[in-house]
């Protein structure tokens, strides 16, 4: 089942001699257990691909569907319930909130509509499956970058959505902790049947990738894992 349904997006950014075109037509597919990784230079606008799908930005036009609803013809509020309730979102930067521990972090998420109780439950497995139980009641200042990661792909969580969108995860982490978040999108991909979609310029994204497209002058285009790094380094057109 396509969990994600976008055909034709188009997007530019910027004003007068100043705009550029980022996504020129571009479309994509991901289904239920998929993980897609979206590899491409800095700046050719994987991130905001990521923010239409999950419907923080809107395209200029095409249409898309996530999770059986129509992100173009929604409103501004139904924009946020869908936020809410059918996707969710990893960063780079982690964006823990400082001033609650990684636990509070985690069932943030879970007082803003829903069922809460269910939800406070699902993320307290959530932290014993990710191995954070005896960090649980820590500052984020006081945990390394993988674990405040994995409370971030926890909070993701949370709310059960159906499409996970992680932009450069592994962009602040070592080789160790980044291969571990890597490897966990894996798992939330085929052990829960979910769909996700990572962008990135690690190339190591592409080992635990279903599929890996390049998001090159505007449209995505299929790439095999072996061309990853290829990608990665291509020079700008």
């Amino acid at each position: 089942m396509a969990v994600v349904r976008a055909r034709a997006l188009e997007k530019t950014v910027g004003a007068g001699r100043a705009a550029r075109r980022i996504l020129a037509g571009a479309d994509l597919d991901v289904h239920a257990g998929e993980l897609v990784a979206v590899l491409g230079r800095s700046g050719s606008g994987k991130s905001t691909l990521l923010h239409i799908l999950g419907g923080l930005d809107r395209a200029d036009s095409g249409s898309i569907e996530v999770a059986g609803l129509r992100l173009d013809l929604l409103g501004d509020r139904a924009q946020v319930d869908f936020r809410r309730h059918s996707v969710g979102f990893v960063f780079q930067f982690f964006h823990l909130i400082p001033e609650l521990t990684g636990e509070e972090n985690v069932l943030l998420p879970t007082r803003f509509g829903g069922d809460g109780a269910r939800s406070a439950r699902r993320g307290r497995e959530l932290i014993e499956r990710l191995g954070l139980r005896e960090v649980a009641d820590s500052l984020p200042h006081t945990l390394s970058g993988g674990e405040q990661q994995r409370f971030a792909m926890a909070r993701a969580l949370v709310n059960d959505p159906a499409l996970v969108l992680a932009d450069e995860p592994t962009g602040n982490l070592d080789d160790e902790a980044g291969r571990v978040a890597l490897d966990l999108l894996r798992s939330i991909a085929t052990g829960d049947g979910r769909a996700v979609v990572l962008v990135t310029h690690d190339p190591r994204a592409a080992t635990v990738a279903d599929r890996v497209v390049a998001l090159d002058a505007g449209l995505l285009v299929p790439r095999v894992p072996a061309d990853a790094a290829d990608v990665v380094a291509a020079p700008a057109r």
